[in-house]
């Protein structure tokens, strides 16, 4: 499996008025994967930002032809994600929060994973291993009962659903996110967004049988205006139901023929 280009990681960013943390997380991506061995980009999508976070990008990245800027209408975190994920080039496709919460030194975890045949390595907050500092104790466990809800209907025994770091080999990610049906569309949106679109990627790759596996990681809670707890835990809570709909409904496609067959780890 190789890219046209020989990229072997494109790590896809999605950024909403994240003009103040974007410097930092694009040196640390830089420093970082300079020391690797192996070609790689960085695909910033805006997700129509008010503030400088596009510009910042543009000044950051002047030059670098490592990193790409991407701008998107306002139409969520969901669609952004799936914007970059079907332009980027690497054979390994890499979702990152804007905040890296989890040390981009971690990424050296997912990659020979993924390497070495699995489909989609899922950064957790869970699993045995996992560090989650800071966080407070309300997120915490708003986050434990949404993951108790995801399982009970979608996908049981995944424990950290809604991480926002995943890595993907090439044809898992094109698959499952030019087939999803929640956030597929540009419709533009007011204000932040946080969706459950993170619940139809993981069904769809168990629908589809992908080799899964839960990579325990070191996470930092990072203090955000983006997140409203009432408004988006019942937006995701819709967007789970939604899910179990559409496939009922036979929204869904069996898994494309280049995938073959696969068995869950």
């Amino acid at each position: 499996m190789n890219s046209e280009d020989g990229v072997l990681l494109s790590i896809v960013v999605p950024a909403y008025n994240e003009e103040r943390r974007l410097p930092d997380t694009l040196e640390q991506i830089r420093s970082h994967l300079a020391e690797q061995d192996f070609r790689w980009e960085a695909i910033v999508v805006d997700d129509g930002s008010i503030d400088g976070s596009a510009s910042t990008v543009e000044r950051m990245t002047a030059g670098d032809d490592h990193f790409r800027l991407i701008r998107n209408p306002h139409a969520g975190k969901g669609y952004a994600v799936r914007t970059g994920v079907l332009e980027a080039r690497g054979d390994l496709i890499f979702m990152a929060d804007a905040d890296l919460s989890m040390p981009i030194s971690e990424i050296d975890k997912f990659v020979p994973l993924a390497q070495n045949g699995v489909d989609l390595v899922i950064g957790s907050r869970e699993a045995d291993g996992a560090k989650r500092l800071d966080e407070p104790f309300y997120r915490h466990l708003m986050g434990r009962v949404f993951n108790l809800l995801v399982q009970a209907v979608l996908v049981p025994g995944i424990k950290d659903t809604q991480c926002g770091f995943k890595c993907f080999r090439r044809p898992a990610a094109q698959a499952i996110f030019q087939n999803l049906r929640l956030y597929n569309t540009p419709k533009e949106v007011v204000g932040p967004m946080v969706t459950g679109f993170d619940v139809e990627v993981l069904y769809l790759a168990r629908k589809w049988r992908l080799q899964l596996r839960e990579l325990p990681i070191i996470w930092h809670h990072s203090p955000t205006e983006n997140v409203n707890p009432v408004r988006d835990t019942l937006r995701m809570l819709g967007d789970i139901l939604r899910v179990r709909l559409n496939d009922l409904g036979g929204r869904y496609p069996s898994a494309p023929s280049e995938l073959g067959h696969r068995n869950l780890l």
